[in-house]
Order: structure tokens, then sequence, then C-alpha cells
């Protein structure tokens, strides 16, 4: 019953969708039928087209993300347990925050060429902020009186910070993680639409320049459904390591 609570709407959606393709209010060039939108993605899928773009951006989605968690997770620590540090970059921080990663393309182009490297660049610019934003976050919210116990039991800093601060912080971490991963896949899609000869907004382009409207939509139902299981599995991690639950605050 809570399944089709959820999925109810999406129905609705798609025999409107059926209906207004069957009485031909549109014409398929502009709006083709779920039939037709799906013999496309089964096109897709068997010439192994689909599957190759999809692989491409993912590695590329997967790479840039690792590596924004890393340093993420790193200046976050810094910034949170030594906030008087964070404040003489809090500005430049919010200023660089506030930039599109897209509207870096064209200099990132010019620096590093056609490549794979301003992709990853991109990548690593939009999930920086949601995971260090969270992070630092998480290490200001920490329960003072918990710090306080640790203190009394005479532990390390590290043993403070890996029994205390990082398991309290958890949640607000896997919230930015999950925010940042679905920037990435906004910044690599129009990466690709602009800079890539593969990837999924490189095949949504190409099939928009032929004219097959059909797959178009099949690659953007694709890129949904894949940021759906994404944001799946992150709010499976944040409800296991948090008993309360946690919303982020943008």
């Amino acid at each position: 019953m809570q399944w089709i609570k959820k999925n109810v709407f999406i129905g609705i959606i798609i025999l409107s969708w059926y209906i207004v393709s069957e009485l031909q209010i549109w014409s398929e060039y502009i709006l083709p039928s779920p039939q037709k939108v799906f013999l496309a993605f089964l096109s897709e899928l068997i010439d192994g087209n689909l599957l190759e773009n999809t692989y491409i951006s993912l590695l590329r989605i997967i790479f840039g993300f690792f590596i924004a968690c890393i340093l993420a997770f790193m200046f976050g620590i810094i910034a949170g347990m030594k906030k008087q540090i964070f404040e003489y970059f809090e500005n430049i921080i919010e200023f660089l925050r506030n930039i599109p990663p897209i509207s870096l393309i064209a200099i990132l182009i010019l620096w590093f060429g056609i490549g794979e490297e301003p992709k990853i660049i991109i990548i690593i610019l939009a999930s920086f902020f949601p995971i260090f934003i969270n992070t630092t976050k998480g290490i200001y919210m920490v329960d003072k009186k918990l710090l306080e116990v640790g203190y009394s039991l005479n532990f390390t800093k590290i043993q403070l910070f890996f029994k205390i601060i990082l398991p309290s912080s958890l949640p607000y971490i896997l919230s930015g993680m999950k925010i940042g991963l679905g920037y990435s896949f906004r910044a690599i899609i129009g990466a690709e639409m602009i800079a890539a000869s593969s990837g999924l907004g490189h095949m949504i382009l190409d099939a928009q320049e032929l004219s097959k409207s059909d797959r178009v939509i099949a690659g953007i139902i694709v890129i949904g459904l894949l940021g759906c299981l994404i944001d799946w599995f992150f709010s499976y991690l944040i409800k296991k390591s948090s008993k309360t639950g946690y919303t982020y605050e943008a």
C-alpha cells in the first residue's frame, strides 16, 4: 500500500502521457508515445550504446566524487575542529560555492583541453561544497556532553575523533555525500553535452541533433532512475547511521 501511495502520481503522469499521445494532441516529433520511448530504450540497450555511455558517465562521476569526498572530508574536519582557522577562508569558500561549476567549462577546456580533466574537475567542484558544509556542520553539532564524557575518560584527540565526533557527525556527512552526488549527476550531464564524445549527456545531445526525441526522453529517464537508486542507497545508509534520522538544511 505504501509503495502504491508513493508511485500513484507517476502512474497518473504515464497514463496522461499515453492518452495525450493516442489523441495526437502533439506530434510524435515533439512528444513520442511511451511505447516508442520504451522501444528506443530497448534498442539502445540491445546495441550496447546505452550501457557503454552509462558506464562512461558513472566512471567519471565515481572518480570525481571520490576525490571530492577526500578533499571535502579533510577540509571539513579542519574547519569543524579549528573554527578560528576556517574564518580566514570562509568568504572565499562562500564565493566559490555560488559559482555554477558548469560555467567554468569554457576556461577549463582552455586550460586542460577537451579530455577527461575538465569533466572530472566539474564533478569535484559540484560535489565538494555539500560534503564540506555538512561535514563542518556535523562536527559543530556534536553533543558537548558526549565530548565531556570523552575528556573525563582521558581520551586522546584521535580517540575523541573516532569514538565520538565521527560517529555523531556521520549522518550529516552522508547527507552531504547524497546531495553532492546528485549535483555530480547534473554537472556531468551538462559537461558531456558541451564537451564530450561519450557519456549519457552526449548520447542525449546526439539524439536531439538527429531529431530522435524518443531517445532523448529514454536517456533522461535513465538518468532519473540512476539518481533515484543512488538517493535510495544513501537514504538507507543515513537511516542506519542515525536512529533519530537527519534532515539536510540548505
